[in-house]
């Protein structure tokens, strides 16, 4: 199992982290190193307060072997050629130590928030990444580009603005997906799957990996080296009494996505497609308050790994093993001893 872990880590070090759990860019490279330090194999960079090509660039250049993965940079915002040269840059400058993770983002933000025209996202991330492919081709052989499909046209392609061929193996994409459709697109286009965290080991097994494979057998690809990356709910303390706050921590995170409609299909394929109704309807009263307490325990262990430390990774292993290839995971980390502890678990979960 690959181990990576989204920044920032959990440091209770004054200044690595806003309020909010983010972290900030100063603390970037500070904080990757760390990160290496401990035995991960590579680290997960968010698309929220920050950009997220910035704070890959700083995580790369303060590591020598960790991975660095956008999970997930919003695709539609930016345009294809952006996007790949971007990414090319980095690879460069990593040697090859990059993997780019899309996603497409709900259409109140790509209209509200982006300022920008939706449209259905899964033909539009397949013309996407073929644009992206497009480019890559033509940068690597020194071909001319062109890429024609419903919502990009790109054909230009002028020496001064042609990046050099890459030294490093190609450059991986990851698909962020929940419903069949994206996850079609993912095993048709992509190097790899990024897992919402709301997609139990029940919804993985019987809903999007059956549309991964389905995808893949769609562009006549073989499966063989695709990544399946899961970043799963988990409770876990030290002892009861933590655990018990951490529970009802993750009853509130069920709930809120249990609200939100992209994420019904998950709760549908638990039969809990009610319960997603109702605490949509919850939301939309304001009623935050009161959602956490539709969540029952067992609708509560669906969805979150809940453990004590001593017991929370031979958990996660019997949760996803033969389901995916790689996961983030993380305890918080405020002195060596729990450093110690942390870098034991990402062995135990590595074997």
């Amino acid at each position: 199992m690959f181990v990576e872990t989204m920044l920032p880590l959990g440091r209770a070090d004054s200044g690595l982290k806003r309020a909010d759990g983010t972290v900030d860019i100063t603390s970037v490279a500070v904080e990757a190193a760390r990160v290496e330090s401990l035995g991960f194999d590579g680290i997960a960079v968010q698309d929220n307060k920050d950009d997220p090509y910035v704070m890959s660039t700083l995580a790369l250049h303060a590591t020598s072997r960790l991975r660095v993965a956008t999970s997930v940079a919003i695709a539609f915002p930016r345009s294809p050629t952006v996007t790949a040269m971007t990414a090319w840059s980095l690879a460069r400058l990593s040697g090859g130590r990059f993997v780019l993770g899309l996603g497409s983002q709900v259409k109140g933000h790509i209209e509200r928030r982006f300022g920008g025209r939706w449209s259905a996202p899964a033909p539009w991330m397949r013309d996407y990444l073929r644009a992206i492919r497009d480019l890559w081709t033509a940068w690597q052989d020194g071909t001319p580009v062109n890429h024609a499909s419903a919502h990009y046209t790109i054909k230009l392609n002028v020496p001064i603005f042609t990046p050099a061929p890459l030294a490093c193996a190609p450059i991986p994409i990851h698909l962020a997906a929940v419903n069949p459709a994206m996850c079609g697109v993912a095993g048709e286009l992509a190097d790899g799957l990024r897992v919402h965290p709301i997609c139990s080991p029940h919804y993985l097994k019987s809903v999007i990996l059956p549309a991964v494979r389905k995808g893949a057998a769609r562009a006549g690809r073989s499966m063989e080296g695709f990544e399946v990356a899961v970043k799963p709910l988990v409770a876990t303390a030290a002892t009861p009494a933590a655990l018990a706050d951490k529970r009802e921590a993750m009853r509130g995170r069920v709930a809120f996505y249990g609200s939100t409609p992209a994420y019904a299909a998950a709760f549908e394929a638990h039969d809990l497609g009610d319960l997603a109704q109702r605490l949509n309807e919850y939301s939309r009263a304001q009623r935050w308050a009161e959602m956490a307490a539709l969540v029952s325990d067992a609708v509560l262990e669906e969805f979150v790994t809940v453990g004590l430390h001593d017991t929370i990774v031979d958990q996660l292993r019997g949760r996803y093993a033969g389901l995916a290839d790689s996961m983030e995971f993380s305890i918080p980390v405020g002195n060596e001893a729990e450093a110690a502890l942390l870098a034991t678990m990402v062995e135990d979960l590595r074997r």
